[in-house]
């Protein structure tokens, strides 16, 4: 049982990831180039880290994958924040239309 919910859990992490992924590639701007893979790719790794951590639940619960979580889930909004904020900075508005 424990095989089974892991296994689940690193499917939807690598789901997350795969979307995530391909949004960098398929979306056509900068802004929208960052939040696919910022969004998907935090979602990815908790599903990662959460099939770390109910593997690991047979050994005792580990302290290192909710660390890492905290993070993950810390940092990936941070830096997608400045990386916004630079960009806005250096002028890189939107190519796509917006609605009148």
């Amino acid at each position: 049982m424990l095989e089974l919910i892991t296994s689940v859990l690193l499917l939807i992490g690598a789901f997350f990831i795969f979307v995530g992924s391909l949004g960098l590639l398929r979306l056509p701007d900068f802004f929208m180039r960052l939040h696919a893979p910022t969004k998907a790719s935090t979602l990815g790794v908790g599903g990662v880290l959460l099939a770390s951590m109910a593997y690991a639940l047979k050994d005792g619960l580990l302290i290192h994958e909710l660390i890492i979580t905290l993070f993950v889930f810390v940092t990936a909004p941070v830096s997608a924040h400045l990386l916004a904020q630079a960009a806005l900075r250096l002028r890189l508005y939107s190519k796509a239309k917006l609605p009148d």
